[in-house]
């Protein structure tokens, strides 16, 4: 199996994607550690990931991905018991306050930005030294559409998860060297309990457009949870070792035949945040002339 002998840790995972994820892990031959803040939901994930047989075992801790203390003491009971970690998915993650960013609670985008934003962080942090002793290690951040465009009325989430991918960009280029990958997964429209509450806040304060795209998106079912998982599984394994500092769709990427051009992908800009120039589109805006 790709990923037997190997341990993940996977955030947010009573649930949604982060179920997938988990499950895809566990498939895949791993041993999966995962958490959420809430213990029954996440003893309920461990259940039912527990119920099939897979040659990993499972485990799961309820834990505030904003409580360093509190991951840490995930971090080490993982590590006592596993001997090491490969593998940290950071899916924990909220929309926060939806609406004008004026009209929005202050307090509430502090915390959405913390979750997004600090829940992504706090576990790199607490992992970086364990991967950096082994020489070895995956980190697969999951980023979203606010990452790459402006999302009216979802100010913190974009904002937060712009911030998640330069993070990603960032400690790619410091932990490299160590033999260690971080990378952005960008999953698509997923039909989770993100879609709810955008459905829930109604056109008023998500905006017309976006509101019956969010229908659309229902009523077809969405991207698809297992398509994200896999890749996730796929940045984990060995054939992905080469794959560094990118934020990578899951649905309009090819990113199953990236392994056969790391060399082109590891000397270019692609599927990185950048500023394009007026030059780059051919726009010829000298007023001098």
């Amino acid at each position: 199996m790709k990923l037997a002998h190997t341990t993940a840790i996977i955030t947010g995972a009573s649930q949604g994607l982060g179920y997938a994820i988990a499950e895809a892990f566990a498939d895949a031959g791993a041993n999966v550690v995962i958490t959420a803040r809430s213990l029954d939901g996440i003893a309920k994930a461990s259940q039912s990931l527990a119920s099939r047989s897979r040659p990993g075992r499972i485990v799961h801790h309820a834990a505030d991905v904003t409580d360093e203390s509190a991951m840490k003491r995930v971090v080490e009971s993982a590590i006592a018991e596993f001997g090491r970690i490969d593998t940290l998915v950071n899916n924990a993650g909220v929309y926060g306050p939806i609406g004008p960013l004026e009209e929005t609670d202050l307090a509430e985008w502090k915390y959405a930005f913390d979750v997004n934003f600090y829940g992504t962080l706090i576990p790199c942090r607490l992992l970086l030294d364990h991967f950096k002793k082994n020489r070895a290690g995956r980190i697969i951040n999951l980023s979203g559409g606010g990452a790459t465009k402006g999302m009216p009325s979802f100010s913190c989430y974009a904002a937060a998860k712009a911030a998640v991918v330069r993070l990603t960009e960032t400690l790619a280029l410091e932990a490299g060297e160590f033999g260690i990958t971080v990378n952005a997964v960008a999953p698509g429209a997923l039909n989770t309990r993100l879609l709810d509450e955008v459905l829930q806040a109604g056109p008023e304060k998500t905006g017309r457009q976006f509101f019956e795209a969010s229908i659309k998106q229902r009523d077809s079912g969405g991207s698809s949870l297992q398509n994200a998982a896999e890749l996730c599984v796929f940045l984990a394994g060995q054939e992905a070792r080469s794959i560094n500092g990118r934020l990578i769709s899951a649905v309009w990427d090819d990113w199953k035949n990236l392994p056969g051009r790391a060399e082109l992908l590891a000397k270019s800009d692609v599927y990185m945040l950048r500023r394009i120039t007026a030059k780059e589109r051919g726009f010829d805006w000298d007023d001098s002339k």
